[in-house]
């Protein structure tokens, strides 16, 4: 019985075996590449996305699910202070909210150092 168990085993080894193949792969030509010297060009013609917060709340969920077309949500900010300005989830500057052309602006009061940074203090 133990050589028949044994003999099991030596099956499944080589069932489980994988077929190689040697592959040659043709050597790649070296190319004159120009380096920028760590110019950041590349970067000034990139797309961001600034998230603007003109404030905040919290309401139970209740008062959540009886909202409906026409509801107000009161926020925190009063209307004459500023509203923040965030890249990536870290605020980097202030401003207010005025009109353009018909559609919501930023004017941009102050812009926050990092060691201004409200989140860096913390």
């Amino acid at each position: 019985m133990v050589q028949a168990a044994t003999d099991d085993s030596v099956e499944e080894k080589q069932s489980q075996k994988k077929n190689v193949q040697e592959v040659e792969f043709s050597e790649a030509a070296e190319m004159d590449v120009k380096s920028s010297g760590g110019s950041i060009d590349i970067l000034l013609d990139m797309n961001i996305q600034i998230t603007v917060t003109i404030g905040q709340t919290n309401i139970p969920v209740k008062r959540l699910l009886q909202l409906a077309p026409g509801s107000v949500i009161k926020l925190d900010k009063p209307i004459d202070e500023p509203v923040d300005l965030y890249l990536s989830g870290s605020k980097f500057a202030t401003g207010s909210v005025v009109v353009v052309d018909g559609c919501f602006a930023i004017k941009v009061k102050q812009i926050i150092g990092i060691e201004n940074s409200p989140e860096k203090n913390n």
